[in-house]
């Protein structure tokens, strides 16, 4: 028999799921059904973080999940990809937070650090015992992190970090933060407990995307740390950019979620909503709209999976995290206003999803990584002339 075409799975790529898969995907919706969907508009609306739930999100396995050892599930990198679009479609900030949990603070321990620093930090991380935040992006280096201005200096035996840090989710409530900054021998990163006398995280308030996610500016004055606090196997940029490619993978996958939500909610409506004496879904622009939303999100879930078969099988490349970055955040937003569209002025309300994803992913297509800054990733890998500088 053919597989009829299902409007949430036009082309049937849950048939390529096996059995960890797929309750992968009913245990973070089942989550997010119950703890996230019924208070999200009132978390975003009022700009708070449900710090609530980092423990239960801890007990849920996500946190970490694609990491060994340490208390870490060791899933497959497509087991994550899926819980990453789950979380998303509850809310970006659900997914930002685990990803910068795991995938850039957890990753960074887990990747560079010391035997201590990983039985210190990693299980309680795991766990949802312990939050961490990632310090790259400066007020005057963001997309060329090679400009940071942040300093560590060597007094004795002891290390003294100096310097700014922008936009850091999970900021103000991260028990430690990875902090990136510049040494005598190059760029280092430091694992910096929160509670350090020089360290200071002012929360950034008045956004009007990510409302639901913790952002947070990061200042350092002649913060004191001891020589084991500097992440031992990593000098250079180097570190900081495979933690964020880690984390670019998640948002590959987690954009769809959030398209996907307001592909459904557009969907639902269409179906509802009586115009001319008939549901909008019967006018033929609006099922162009649906087809095109449906046609893009199936292409990249298509691109999403591949690119986790080439990261469980090793082969995952930087430019190739780019490509699923670039294309599935700006097909995502096509989405979203598209969907708005359809929903007419009811699309701005909270009482809907989609102007709530849309903003959201205006954030999302600007962190780890502009729409520029991995087309020129890209370029620079198809024709071996870099155009940076």
């Amino acid at each position: 028999m053919r597989t009829r075409l299902d409007p949430q799975d036009p082309l049937a790529l849950s048939s390529l799921l096996d059995a960890d898969d797929l309750l992968t995907i009913q245990t973070v919706r089942r989550f997010v059904h119950e703890h996230v969907e019924p208070n999200i508009d009132r978390w975003y609306e009022h700009a708070e973080f449900p710090r609530h739930l980092v423990k239960p999100l801890g007990e849920l396995g996500v946190l970490g999940m694609h990491l060994q050892g340490y208390g870490c599930a060791g899933a497959s990198a497509r087991m994550y990809g899926l819980a990453c679009r789950e979380l998303e479609a509850g809310d970006s900030a659900l997914r930002s937070f685990v990803s910068v949990q795991g995938s850039l603070a957890m990753f960074a321990i887990w990747k560079f650090g010391s035997d201590e620093q990983r039985l210190r930090w990693l299980p309680a991380m795991a766990q949802g015992d312990a939050v961490g935040c990632f310090g790259l992006t400066e007020p005057d280096a963001g997309s060329d992190p090679s400009g940071m201005r942040t300093s560590a200096r060597r007094k004795g035996s002891d290390w003294v970090l100096d310097g700014t840090k922008l936009w850091i989710t999970n900021g103000s409530i991260a028990d430690v933060a990875i902090v990136w900054a510049r040494t005598e021998e190059g760029i280092r990163g430091f694992v910096v407990p929160t509670g350090t006398p020089g360290f200071e995280a002012i929360e950034i308030r008045r956004k009007l995307s990510l409302r639901a996610s913790v952002t947070a500016e990061l200042v350092l004055r002649d913060c004191v740390l001891p020589a084991d606090a500097v992440l031992p196997e990593v000098r250079g940029l180097r570190g900081p950019l495979s933690c964020l490619d880690e984390a670019r993978f998640g948002i590959a996958w987690g954009a769809l979620g959030a398209a996907r939500s307001c592909f459904e909610a557009a969907l639902r409506y269409a179906g509802e909503r009586e115009q001319f004496g008939r549901p909008i879904a019967g006018f033929q622009l609006t099922q162009s709209k649906l087809v095109e939303m449906a046609v893009e999100l199936g292409k990249g879930e298509l691109l999403a999976w591949q690119l986790a078969q080439l990261k469980d099988n090793g082969n995952l490349s930087p430019e190739h995290v780019s490509i699923g970055k670039l294309s599935n955040v700006r097909q995502a937003l096509a989405i979203a206003r598209s969907a708005r569209s359809i929903l007419g002025a009811n699309g701005i309300s909270l009482e809907l999803p989609v102007m709530r994803h849309m903003t959201n992913l205006e954030s999302v297509a600007t962190y780890e990584g502009t729409e520029e800054i991995h087309t020129l990733a890209i370029g620079a890998a198809l024709t071996g002339q870099p155009a940076f500088r």
